[in-house]
């Protein structure tokens, strides 16, 4: 075998996002494909019942685990299970498997997640994302846009919930929440992204900049209060830690967001101790999981998928101080 070669035995057919590039390098994200609603009125063709619906994650993906997130924070894991797609994200797309704590296919049987799209919708050859909210009785996807399915999870199954009280989208904040959310998404939560898959130092340099304003801007906004809205948890909290959370292990260094440690902000590193020291909040965390999918499955990242060893992420384990607020 000649030295050029070496190594390369050892790569899978990993999938990569040339696709979603502009023309100055610059990542940009493909909508999603599925958009409809669970709801209670008459005629809607998706009403909310126990043990009706299913919801396909990945543990490493931020979005997936935000639904996860919710499902847990709200009591509907008896009504709503889950399937957990493998870590490792290959050209055929996520795939099932029962290793590191991933699942089969539960509902379906299937190998793959993209025959569970294409089950819903014969001709469908757009991207295979997760999450995905399954409807078991009409065998159709019902949506697969994260924030949207955490809209519907937090409303509409609250006959069945164990924390019906919670509301993490609460109608006095809704103005305010989705204006946190406006600048969260773009510049921290996709943010992260645009820097790791940039393919210009233009679109990198722009993408870092504005990720670490906006962090400096959510490190001040969360001196002032407990969360990003006031004294109350919204939704949006849990979007901002599921990148906070996969920040330290992941972002720094296989997206190249170096500038600075989540822990050596003293407001966001005492907010992710909270949340994740919250019920629930550790069942949807899988540290295995997200460092081999990213450092294994973006080979135009990391090309021979070495996983690196550190970092030592034991600090979300300690006292925070939030209570302070």
């Amino acid at each position: 075998m000649s030295s050029d070669n070496k190594g390369s035995e050892l790569k899978p057919n990993t999938i990569n996002f040339n696709d979603e590039l502009d023309k100055k390098g610059a990542f940009i994200r493909v909508q999603s494909s599925f958009r409809n609603f669970i709801s209670s009125s008459p005629d809607a063709e998706f009403k909310p019942e126990a043990n009706r619906y299913h919801v396909y994650i990945s543990y490493a993906c931020p979005w997936a685990s935000s639904v996860y997130h919710t499902i847990q924070f709200k009591g509907l894991q008896d009504v709503i299970d889950v399937s957990i797609v493998d870590y490792l994200l290959e050209s055929g797309g996520w795939h099932f498997s029962e290793r590191e704590g991933s699942t089969v296919d539960k509902i379906n049987g299937f190998k793959y997640l993209r025959q569970v799209y294409e089950l819903s919708d014969k001709n469908f050859n757009g991207r295979v994302t997760v999450p995905v909210l399954f409807d078991t009785k009409t065998k159709k996807i019902v949506n697969n846009e994260s924030s949207e399915i955490i809209r519907m999870l937090n409303s509409e199954f609250n006959q069945f919930a164990k924390h019906p009280e919670l509301d993490l989208n609460p109608a006095e904040l809704q103005t305010q929440i989705q204006e946190m959310y406006d600048f969260i998404y773009p510049n921290i939560n996709n943010g992260v992204y645009r820097c790791g898959f940039a393919v210009s130092q233009e679109a990198y340099s722009d993408a870092f900049e504005k990720l670490f304003n906006a962090l400096d801007k959510v490190e001040d906004i969360l001196s002032k209060q407990r969360y990003l809205v006031g004294s109350k948890l919204t939704y949006v909290d849990i979007r901002l830690f599921v990148t906070l959370i996969r920040f330290d292990c992941v972002y720094v260094g296989h997206f190249k967001c170096n500038k600075k440690q989540i822990k050596e902000y003293p407001n966001l590193s005492n907010f992710v101790r909270e949340i994740y020291q919250m019920e629930g909040t550790k069942k949807t965390v899988n540290f295995f999981h997200i460092k081999h999918h990213y450092y294994e499955s973006h080979r135009t990242i990391n090309p021979y998928g070495i996983v690196p060893v550190g970092p030592n992420i034991d600090w979300v384990n300690e006292p925070h101080n939030r209570t302070n607020l």
